[in-house]
């Protein structure tokens, strides 16, 4: 009995452990489904967000997409637009070209009309005066008649010599004419293509130069003790050494502008140097003498290139350096010559003379304007001396010669030195007279014009470049005041000295008064 209850009893344990053992697997169980359901949820839920955002980049890829043709489409369509804003404009264009050209057209045919209504108006005062001309040759045969033979061969001398004589006249006026529009015409292409080629500076003329100063003091260590420092430098120097009142400056005074470099270097130094005796003074000067001298060397070589003139003389050189110091009128004489020669090569080209003549000479044209204040006569023959001491070509010493009228000019290449001449003197802004010279310039143009018969006022106006006569209609008539402008342009060209061209006008003013009673 007992061994059967021990047996129940230890099944009894069994069950309940198996029991136990299946509540505990069963709960195992339970909680792995759970996590396995959490674990699918949490992966749904993945792939969920996972489908969200693709879609939502598949969104955003199609709003691009779609913005993308909504641009081009908006492009292509202001393009289209632009286009055909292009070809109305065009079409505009081409209706307004029209519209121009029939206005055009419908002023030529009012130009033609008047110019056959012109015509014939001439035509009927032609025909009036050939009517006019009858009836006087008609009288003047009816006064014939009575005259002997040799009194009306006479009469018909000298009616043919006067009608004559103004044809010869009008035949000359409209000649001349022709040639002078035709001359200036091919002058001015010529003279601007020449110019177009060259540009130079210019400085202005001064007799003086001012030296700037660190301050005032500076002023008594110049002058020195009794004025011994500023003797010596103007006696070294040849220059007038002013000081005066001007605040930090002191002013070099002298006609010699090279003498006045020379100067205004070694003053220069002498400041820097703060040494100022006499020694020191006559070393300052030496030294300036060498530097002026090697710097007119470099101007004279420097002028020769810039010219394109090659070969000449070491001694032409240098004097053509000293013209870099002169000047005429307030023009650079160097300057002055490089244009004159870039000018007469350039025109020389065009006309078909010998360039490198014409550029030498034109270089060398105002050579004599170097050593002029040493030596006495014209520059110009001087200028043509120099050349030929140096060896310089017949053409170019009789270009230099004939530049100013001292010989006739015979040469292609003289006249066109003595015009590039002309053009840089009288080019507005190159030089400029002082009052007394301009003075006596017009008094001179109004004397010359007031000496001629008939004449009864003179003004001369722009500056003295156009002279306004007015004459007495009774005593000149319109043939004569054509040969009274000839003679008195024919005077001032001889008798007076003038840049560029003076222009005579003849006024003859003809009143006719009648009264309606």
């Amino acid at each position: 009995m007992d061994s059967l209850s021990n047996i129940l009893m230890y099944l009894s344990f069994a069950i309940a452990a198996v029991i136990a053992l299946a509540l505990i697997y069963a709960i195992y169980r339970n909680s792995q489904l759970r996590r396995d359901l959490c674990d699918r949820h949490l992966e749904l839920e993945q792939q969920t967000e996972i489908q969200e955002r693709t879609l939502e980049a598949q969104r955003r890829e199609l709003e691009v997409n779609a913005r993308e043709e909504m641009l081009q489409f908006r492009n292509q369509v202001e393009e289209e637009l632009k286009e055909s804003r292009l070809e109305l404009q065009k079409t505009k264009q081409r209706l307004e070209q029209r519209e121009d050209n029939l206005d055009r057209k419908k002023e030529d045919f009012e130009r033609r009309e008047q110019s056959i209504s012109s015509r014939e108006k001439n035509l009927e005062n032609r025909e009036l005066q050939m009517q006019d001309m009858e009836l006087r040759q008609e009288e003047e045969l009816q006064r014939i008649a009575a005259l002997t033979r040799e009194q009306a061969r006479q009469e018909l001398l000298r009616h043919a010599e006067a009608e004559v004589a103004q044809q010869v006249t009008q035949l000359i006026r409209r000649k001349q004419r022709q040639a002078r529009e035709e001359a200036e015409r091919q002058a001015a292409k010529i003279i601007v293509h020449a110019i177009q080629a060259c540009a130079v500076d210019q400085t202005t003329e001064s007799t003086v130069s001012v030296v700037a100063l660190p301050s005032d003091e500076m002023k008594g260590r110049i002058i020195g003790r009794e004025g011994r420092n500023i003797r010596s430098f103007e006696q070294l120097t040849g220059v007038d050494l002013i000081v005066d009142d001007t605040p930090e400056a002191v002013v070099l005074s002298g006609f010699d502008p090279i003498k006045r470099e020379v100067a205004r270097t070694a003053l220069e130094r002498l400041i820097v140097d703060g040494r100022i005796h006499p020694a020191r003074i006559e070393e300052m000067v030496e030294k300036a003498q060498v530097e002026i001298q090697e710097r007119i060397r470099e101007a004279g070589e420097k002028a020769t290139y810039e010219a394109g003139v090659s070969g000449l003389h070491p001694e032409l050189q240098r004097l053509l350096g000293r013209l870099h110091y002169r000047t005429s009128y307030g023009q650079n004489v160097l300057k002055h010559s490089v244009e004159v020669s870039l000018l007469a090569g350039r025109m020389a080209g065009e006309v078909g003379a010998r360039s490198e003549i014409a550029r030498r000479a034109g270089l060398l044209h105002d050579l004599g304007k170097a050593v002029d204040a040493e030596q006495e006569g014209p520059h110009a023959l001087l200028g043509a001396q120099i050349a030929v001491d140096y060896g310089e070509k017949p053409a170019i010493v009789h270009a230099i010669q004939a530049h100013h009228d001292d010989v006739e000019i015979q040469s292609l290449e003289a006249a066109l030195v003595q015009t590039a001449d002309a053009i840089s003197a009288s080019r507005p802004g190159a030089r400029r007279e002082t009052l007394e010279k301009y003075v006596k310039r017009l008094e001179a143009l109004e004397g010359i014009a007031s000496s001629f018969d008939g004449v009864e006022k003179v003004y001369a106006v722009q500056a003295g470049r156009e002279i306004r006569v007015t004459v007495k209609p009774e005593k000149i008539d319109d043939l004569a005041a054509y040969r009274l402008a000839r003679g008195m342009a024919e005077r001032i060209h001889s008798e007076v000295d003038y840049p560029g061209q003076i222009r005579v006008t003849i006024i003859r003013e003809t009143r006719a008064v009648e009264y309606a009673k």
